[in-house]
């Protein structure tokens, strides 16, 4: 990494070095001619980096001159940010008051003193450089810029011939590449298909195992096959395509001869040509060579190879790139036979089949990982396969290892920058979801990232980057996160283990305190909690050059004992991220190399030190959750560069302060908060007003704000409205979120609203925050007098989400009407809405495009329209779009609303008195589409609190073909299930609670019943008092997964045969007091993985066949007041990972079978007896010997035995380290 990211940090030295800033505070001091020779020596030495990047690994002398070269670089950068926040001070205080200032902060003699010492600093610097640099001629070094080609890395060559026998799990593959091939409907003579996928999936092969099938033969008039690799030039690739058709090209011809002689070759044949492993991403280049061959017949196909998604899309026009997926379970092992193993000598001894079989499930149905640790081992003993499992997978000899090496060629081809980025990357864990935003933040911090030429600003210029190594496979399942609705992404293990190894010392992660780090480390991350109890690594302290300091996500954390002492002694830190660490020091503005800062979740923070305003250089200020910090810094406008201001769930803030609006760089502002007793309207604050307090019009000129804002606490009236009318929100076009929340006061609650008094001055104001037509997401809250929407809803033509909560005055939504781009609508706590439409039904038209939907504690709320006849009612649109709806306590809205037959996700009906809407749009008759049923696409239905419902029968008709999940809560009169179920064919879960009349045994005819849900995978009953036993239809759920019984008081046993559900891996038993034993039966379950019993105050004992499980993984047993022991058969459970034993119970030992537990992780102890405890205590404790062995074992919620580093003693855990490179491979083609 280091020799990589040289080359930028050269470039950015030059731009200082040249800025305005810079010359005038060189001129200054008297160092103008340093400062040209630093440029100068800079300069050389950038033009042969790349060319010496390229030949270190060939020569060591270019090698060894780089690691020379790397500390004076850094320096020389250490220095120049010195000289340009001093050039950045120094324009803060521009001015009038200039010369007293800095008069002030520097006595005469002491400017002297600084001036010298920076002026020998450069001089030494350059000294250094120039010497360093003298030696590069030494290596013959060429010069090279960025847009150059790097020395082209080539795989071997390959070739179109592969044995079929020895393509093992590609037949669907085949197949289906086969009918796109073959496919007669595609209108073009010539056509490309793409295969795209990470190293190592077998795209050559199957292309291969394509070339030769018998279709391709007979189909096509010519076969060609050429590999491509980097070198995409057209001649050659042109030779090449000639040569593979008439088996010789002769040299040295010219274009022309070369075009000439290929359309003899193509012209009026239908051909097949695979182009293997092609990187170019240049579409021009590409077409070049796609025009000569278009000559060919129709249904010529041309099959591409590739790791670059951006390859498969500028290659094809018309087919979709075909994304090539993992081998499934099956198939790998059958991969993994055929290369470890001679033909018939599979393993007879179980040990090892074991655990040849745990290799390939770690190795995540990738063929090459397969193939090469299944060739790995066809050469060692099966006694030493347990050594190999110890083996680190860095440290697999690389002569026998070409995994990582056929990865490497991928970053191989990276531009330098991203290569940084992609190396910088390995500081998180593996499986880490890394939020996308952030990482490009961090990038900025270390000056990954350049201004973009096209206008683009930083941070889009990062998410290019980041879109280029997704494209490129280095990251994958890019999802947005439920909870924080932000993009995210993580790293296949693979893909973290080639960062590690290119990031080399440059970046290093921590597991424990006890571990140290290299001299050349810059960048460091924390891979393990350090709570109040633990301690800082205090050797940090001899690392000057650290410019990263990043810890793991500490969710819940009590917090971490920082040394401070330390931390402000890495005087270069430019990242540093220490959230949850609790209260901030006075002299955190020492650290002025900072850019990114994290004090995210810092509940002891109320305010900050004020010297963070020294801070210049930061980009980056994350206060995440500092939900007790009540004021932010008054000077906060000198932090010039501040861009992200991160502040949700900063709820005790009061204000903000003045002059926060001179940040013109900021980007991110989540949360504005308006003071309660105002300000005037120019920023001075009146009588009522506080002195340092910002009003909302400091975002007046804040237009390059992004993301979403939250403005909190608005007044209403007039002196208000002219505040927020110059925040010019409507100017804000790239805000995509705006959220406005009116104060509350102790005694506001809608009765004590005067909307007569109070609705106009709410509404004015309301109309002083037009926000951008541009806007996406709106929410509006505690709007609480006003009676009316504000005129410029209308305005919102690309609005796709609004939420209206706690608006209790508002009568009239009819400016819904004009959205057109509405997808999602959340009414809630709008207590005097009566209808959505004023208007008849016909007048006005439906929501077109609304795909959600959510009608919630609407009280008054009776129709979707206010004047509608019975008969009009039958004629009642329905919404043509709608996927998702949620109806509750709406107590009065019996019918009058749009139907919703074309319903494809979720439909909640909660607290109303009927659902005749839901009835009459299962009747409905859809027009012209006699073969469509109504809500034959719902896959989710939540029915909970239907006073009124008595029979599953009303509700469950033939027509919910698609029904996956069914959850049936609080249904008081409800008691016949039966015979509803028969026709939910595609239920997968089941969930039935608090029905306390409900009888699932119905009339002896159930048996059927049950058998129809062969696709049921989940069953969750729960406090449902009638249910004595499980009826025997039950046994009919072969498919059944996971079994819940929870509250079910009356519940005196549990049939033997539900051993019969085989497929069953998870078993829930709680809350069932007459519940006196488990049945014997459980001991068939072979595939159980998990069973989790609590609070059975009977039970005393486990049956023994539960020793017979041997696929259990987890165990959980709480609140099992009669149980005394845990059998000594326990040890028998060998596939056991995590024991989970919570009191109140009889427990005050555990049984010597814990020992042979050898795959245990984890043992969690909770509220049992103190003489159990103290017999696990570390070291002293009785029962230690046998526990000691759990990597993880926790009493009372706190860790006994701190986390250790890898120990080669402990295969299993060796076995997990090793190949956390396979696992969860999801690439595509799901």
């Amino acid at each position: 990494m280091a020799d990589s990211i040289l080359f930028g940090i050269a470039q950015k030295i030059i731009e200082n070095i040249a800025s305005a800033a810079v010359k005038e505070i060189g001129s200054i001091w008297g160092v103008a001619k340093e400062l040209s020779g630093l440029e100068e020596t800079i300069s050389t030495i950038e033009d042969v980096l790349l060319d010496a990047q390229e030949k270190k690994n060939h020569n060591h002398q270019v090698s060894s001159w780089l690691k020379k070269l790397e500390g004076v670089i850094y320096e020389a950068d250490e220095l120049m940010d010195d000289v340009s926040t001093e050039a950045l001070r120094r324009q803060l205080m521009s001015g009038s008051n200039m010369s007293k200032k800095v008069r002030t902060f520097f006595s005469s003699s002491n400017q002297l003193v600084f001036h010298r010492t920076m002026a020998h600093k450069i001089k030494d610097i350059n000294d250094r450089l120039a010497a360093v640099s003298k030696n590069r001629t030494d290596f013959h070094l060429e010069v090279r810029h960025e847009e150059s080609r790097a020395v082209l890395r080539t795989r071997e060559q390959t070739h179109s011939y592969i044995p079929e026998e020895n393509v093992i799990g590609r037949e669907s593959d085949r197949k289906a590449i086969l009918d796109l091939l073959l496919d007669t409907k595609v209108e073009e003579d010539v056509s490309v298909l793409p295969i795209v996928g990470l190293g190592g999936l077998g795209k050559t092969t199957l292309a291969q195992f394509v070339f030769n099938h018998e279709k391709v033969r007979t189909n096509f008039d010519l076969k060609m096959w050429v590999c491509v690799s980097e070198n995409f030039d057209v001649k050659s690739l042109v030779e090449k395509i000639i040569k593979s058709a008439t088996d010789h090209c002769k040299k040295n011809q010219e274009m022309d001869q070369l075009q000439r002689k290929l359309q003899k070759e193509i012209n009026g044949k239908r051909y097949f040509l695979v182009l293997d492993d092609v990187w170019n991403e240049n579409r021009e280049e590409w077409l070049k060579l796609k025009n000569l061959l278009s000559k060919g017949a129709k249904g010529s196909r041309i099959i591409i190879t590739t790791r670059s998604q951006r390859v498969g899309e500028i290659t094809t026009d018309t087919m979709k790139p075909y994304k090539l997926g993992i081998l499934d379970k099956d198939n790998s092992w059958s991969l993994f036979k055929n290369v470890a193993f001679k033909p018939g000598h599979e393993p007879n001894n179980p040990n090892t089949k074991k655990t040849a079989m745990e290799i390939v499930d770690k190795c995540g149905g990738i063929p090459l990982a397969i193939r090469t640790i299944g060739s790995m081992l066809y050469s060692k003993p099966e006694a030493q396969w347990s050594s190999f499992l110890e083996m680190e997978f860095l440290r697999m000899p690389q002569n026998e290892n070409n995994i990582l090496p056929t990865l490497k060629l991928s970053y191989d081809n990276l531009p330098s920058n991203l290569k940084c980025c992609f190396a910088y990357c390995s500081l998180f864990p593996k499986d880490y979801q890394i939020e996308v935003d952030m990482l490009i933040k961090l990038w900025m911090a270390q000056g990954f990232i350049k201004p973009s030429s096209s206008g683009h600003s930083l941070e889009e210029a990062g998410f290019e980057i980041f879109n280029e190594l997704h494209l490129r496979s280095f990251f994958q399942e890019v999802k947005e996160n439920d909870w924080t609705k932000k993009l995210e992404s993580k790293m296949h293990d693979l893909m973290h283990d080639l960062a590690v190894q290119v990031a080399g010392t440059e970046c290093a992660t921590l597991h424990s305190v006890g571990e140290n780090i290299d001299g050349r480390t810059r960048h460091v991350s924390f891979n393990f909690d350090l709570n109040p109890s633990g301690q800082f690594p205090t050797f940090l302290s001899k690392e000057n050059r650290i410019r990263t300091i990043l810890f793991p996500p500490l969710w819940g954390n009590s917090g971490m004992l920082v040394s401070w002492d330390v931390v402000l002694g890495l005087k270069v830190l430019r990242t540093l991220d220490l959230h949850h660490s609790g209260k901030v020091p006075s002299s955190i503005g020492k650290l002025k190399h900072l850019r990114y800062l994290d004090l995210s979740r810092n509940y002891e923070i109320r305010t900050l030190p004020a010297s963070i305003t020294k801070l210049q250089n930061l980009q980056t200020l994350k206060l995440s959750g500092c939900a007790n910090l009540v004021e932010l810094p008054r000077d906060l406008k000198k932090l010039v560069n501040l861009r992200h201001l991160v502040n949700d769930g900063c709820d005790s803030l009061t204000h903000m302060p003045l002059g926060l609006g001179q940040l013109c760089n900021l980007v991110t502002l989540n949360e504005f908060v308006v003071n309660e007793k105002g300000v005037g309207p120019t920023n001075k604050p009146h009588n009522q007003g506080q002195v340092g307090v910002g009003g909302l019009n400091e975002l007046m000129e804040l237009n390059n704000l992004r993301g979403e804002l939250d403005v909190r606490n608005l007044r209403y009236g007039k002196d208000a409205s002219e505040e927020y009318k110059d925040a010019k929100l409507k100017e804000k076009q790239h805000l995509h979120t705006l959220q406005l929340s009116w104060s509350i006061r102790n005694n506001d609650s809608d009765d004590n609203v005067d909307a007569t008094s109070e609705g106009e001055d709410y509404e004015i104001t309301l109309e002083s925050l037009q926000p951008h037509p541009n806007l996406k997401k709106l929410r509006i809250f505690d709007y609480r007098a006003g009676v009316r929407l504000a005129s410029w809803f209308s305005s919102l033509t690309t609005l796709d989400r609004l939420v209206l909560r706690r608006c209790g005055k508002i009568k009239n939504v009819s400016p819904l009407s004009q959205l057109p781009c509405l997808k999602s609508l959340k009414l809630v706590w709008l207590s005097s809405l009566e209808y959505i439409s004023n208007s008849n039904v016909m007048s006005v038209p439906l929501l077109a495009t609304l795909q959600r939907l959510e009608l919630e504690r609407l009280p008054n709320l009776k129709g979707w329209w206010k004047d509608v006849s019975e008969e009009e009612e039958e004629d009642i649109p329905p919404f043509e779009c709608l996927s998702q709806l949620t109806i509750s306590h709406c107590p009065q809205l019996t019918s009058n609303m749009p139907l919703y037959p074309y319903l494809e996700g979720e439909l909640e009906l909660t607290d109303i008195y009927r659902f005749k809407t839901f009835e009459r749009t299962q009747r409905m008759k859809m027009k012209m589409m006699d073969s469509f049923s109504p809500l034959s696409k719902l896959t989710w239905l939540k029915i909970e609190r239907i006073e009124s419902l008595q029979s599953l029968s009303e509700v469950l008709t033939s027509s919910l073909i698609s029904l996956r999940k069914l959850c049936i809560w609080e249904c008081p009169k409800l008691k016949t299930l039966l015979p509803a179920f028969q026709h939910l064919t595609s239920l997968q879960e089941l969930e039935i609670r608090s029905c306390h009349e409900v009888d699932i045994y119905g009339d002896g005819g159930d048996e059927n019943m049950w058998q129809a849900l062969q696709s049921l995978l989940i069953l969750n009953l729960q406090d449902l008092p009638q249910l004595e036993t499980l009826t025997d239809g039950l046994q009919q759920l072969t498919s059944l997964k996971k079994l819940t019984l929870e509250e079910c008081k009356s519940l005196v046993g549990i049939p033997e045969w539900i051993g019969n559900l085989k497929s069953l891996r998870e078993l829930r038993i709680g809350g069932c007091n007459k519940l006196t034993s488990l049945p014997e039966g459980l001991h068939q379950l072979a595939s159980l993985q998990s069973l989790d019993i609590r609070d059975l105050p009977q039970l005393e004992t486990f049956p023994d066949g539960l020793q017979e499980l041997t696929s259990l993984q987890e165990l959980k047993f709480y609140a099992c007041e009669s149980l005394a022991d845990i059998p000594e058969w326990i040890g028998n459970l060998k596939s056991l990972r995590k024991v989970g034993i919570g009191g109140p119970n009889k427990l005050t030992s555990l049984p010597k079978g814990m020992r042979q537990l050898t795959s245990l992780q984890e043992l969690s102890i909770r509220d049992c007896d103190p003489i159990l405890n103290k017999r696990c205590e570390r070291q002293t404790g009785e029962d230690w010997h046998k526990v000691s062995h759990i990597p993880r074992l926790c009493i009372d919620n706190e860790r006994i035995n701190p986390p250790q580093e890898p120990s080669t003693s402990s295969s299993s855990a060796a076995l997990e380290k090793i190949f956390n490179s396979f696992r969860r491979l999801q690439l595509c083609n799901k």
